[in-house]
């Protein structure tokens, strides 16, 4: 007679195998569910890293090297503010900019036209010079010359020498375009003219929108911040200045997007929770079906740890299997979302600046580790209790349901749910709702944890008043089966739960946005009629002949006007 030695991997593989070719449904399911909640979250990592950085670097190529920036809280300031700033003490160099979001006629964009002092610009900003023809060496200073960069120039589809038409108002001007900006960033879409011609053009004579201060070596720039911000005194018309530098706009960028990013990326934990608890259901299931199986293997000498591994590594083979496709799928719908919608998903916080995908080793790391690490999650109660059942009661027909009496204990799932509830008072925590995260947590763990008791009442009144009935003799078995061994039903109804809570928690999501943008303009738009110039840009204002020509229009009883940036 002879002997068969088989290895502990050659029997894990035909283990793992024949369970996954018996129900590769359930396989496909749960690591579907993983590669969702990690697709979800880096791609929301990959688009806002993608977006911030450009739109960083877009600031500071925009600002140059200068240390300050000062404007007025309105969008513009009067330009003898620029002289006195020249003049102050510790300013080595200040540069005045003219920034014009100018109207295309007849269409939906905006091009940032930016007006320069090229003499100053040439030792603060240089890359945002325009480049000017060889023959024509002072279109720089023409007043009809305008400079592109490349991404503008691929955008209008106009090369040089061609004229451009911008919309002033109601009426529109013509420029010509003299060169290009050769040092712009790959897809940011900007202009440069000089500034006293683009203050004619656009009827801004004597504003500016701020100055660009390079400061004396040595000046400390918080005092020199304090020292400006004292007084209006330094503002000819008395105005506050704001002085800022590129890290505040940065930063204001950055909480303007952070209500979107927070609640994006807790939309990704919600994934990741409905992913661990797919695998969790379809490792317990599976542990549950194969009860006897393991039972057999535990007696014929596989030990404890053998068993927790094998289980283990089932789990750890589908989070692996789902966190690749939650990466794949992750870096195509960031290629795809800042394709077609931008880096802030059409909300306007990164203005002028077209983002690309990179792909990130340490973050994809990241979430590789945590799609992972959630399916081991999963994996580790059914592992558990595997391991500890006893060989004999476990190869005892009947004995699945048994395994899983312990979750029919409704108390930590009303502890949860109570839990929920109380922290839906708790104030916010640095303008965040974190504690009601917490309790959107608790509340669906208390929910899958009181899924047990739940399905149990409502199988028996179910089973009871089929009883009663002339139901069939499938349907009688089948309520028979699930009234007096709910458990394993449960569990799958949990799984049903998790899904539906990530469909409901996307639905919350953009119906919360979407009525509160409704309500806020409802407060805010109170008039009957509005009627604009253009839909983007800030040039296309009504000047003084039509807003007379409105207010004497027939059936108008009041027209206000007014501007926004």
């Amino acid at each position: 007679m002879s002997s068969v030695t088989l290895k502990p991997w050659q029997l894990g593989r035909w283990l793992i195998g024949g369970e996954w070719r018996a129900h590769p449904v359930r396989v496909v399911v749960a690591i579907s569910a993983i590669a969702l909640g990690v697709a979800l979250g880096f791609a929301i990592h990959l688009i806002n890293a993608a977006a911030f950085n450009e739109f960083s670097a877009a600031v500071k190529a925009l600002s140059g090297q200068s240390d300050l920036q000062v404007r007025g809280v309105q969008p513009l300031i009067d330009e003898a503010l620029y002289a006195r700033l020249a003049q102050h003490d510790g300013v080595a160099l200040a540069s005045p900019v003219l920034e014009i979001n100018a109207t295309i006629p007849r269409t939906s964009g905006a091009l940032k036209v930016l007006g320069l002092d090229v003499f100053k610009a040439a030792a603060i900003s240089p890359d945002l010079i325009g480049v000017a023809a060889a023959d024509k060496p002072f279109d720089t200073l023409a007043d009809d010359a305008i400079f592109l960069s490349p991404a503008a120039m691929q955008w209008l589809k106009v090369k040089q020498g061609d004229m451009l038409r911008l919309q002033n108002g109601t009426d529109e001007v013509s420029l010509r375009v003299a060169g290009g900006l050769v040092s712009a960033r790959a897809g940011q879409r900007i202009a440069m003219m000089d500034i006293g011609a683009a203050q004619w053009r656009f009827g801004l004579l004597g504003k500016l929108s701020r100055i660009e201060l390079k400061l004396t070596p040595g000046v400390n720039r918080e005092a020199f911040k304090k020292i400006l911000l004292k007084g209006a005194s330094a503002s000819p018309a008395g105005a506050p200045l704001l002085v800022t530098e590129t890290a505040d706009d940065e930063s204001r960028t950055s909480s303007m997007s952070r209500a979107y990013r927070v609640n994006l990326n807790v939309l990704a934990l919600v994934a990741l929770f409905t992913g661990a608890f797919l695998v969790f259901s379809t490792q317990a299931l599976s542990v549950i079906r194969r009860r006897q199986q393991f039972a057999l293997l535990r007696v014929i000498g596989v030990t404890h740890r053998q068993l927790i591994a094998q289980i283990l590594t089932e789990g750890a083979i589908l989070g692996v299997a789902g966190a690749l496709a939650g990466l794949a799928l992750g870096y195509g719908m960031a290629a795809a979302a800042l394709h077609f919608f931008g880096g802030d998903l059409g909300g306007g916080y990164f203005p002028g600046v077209t983002p690309t995908v990179q792909f990130s080793p340490v973050a994809a790391a990241v979430f590789m580790a945590l799609g992972t690490g959630v399916a081991l999650l999963g994996s580790a109660g059914p592992a558990w209790e595997a391991a500890r059942a006893k060989p004999a009661q476990a190869l005892k027909s009947g004995s699945e349901d048994v395994a899983l009496s312990k979750l029919a204990t409704p108390w930590p799932g009303i502890a949860c749910l109570a839990g929920g509830a109380a922290l839906t008072q708790m104030p916010p925590v640095g303008e965040l709702p974190i504690f009601g995260y917490i309790a959107v947590a608790l509340i669906l763990i208390g929910a899958i944890a009181m899924m047990p008791r739940l399905s149990s009442i409502a199988f028996s009144a179910l089973f009871a008043a089929v009883a009663r009935g002339r139901a069939g003799v499938v349907s009688t078995l089948t309520l028979a089966r699930l009234a007096n061994a709910p458990n394993q039903a449960s569990i799958a109804l949990g799984g049903v739960l998790s899904s539906f809570s990530l469909m409901v928690a996307m639905a919350i999501m953009v119906s919360s946005f979407r009525v509160s943008v409704d309500d806020w303009l409802e407060h805010l738009l109170s008039a009957d009629l509005y009627v604009r110039t253009a839909t983007s840009g800030s040039t296309g204002v009504f000047k003084t002949p039509e807003q007379q020509a409105i207010r004497a229009a027939p059936g108008i009883a009041r027209a206000d006007f007014l501007r926004t940036t």
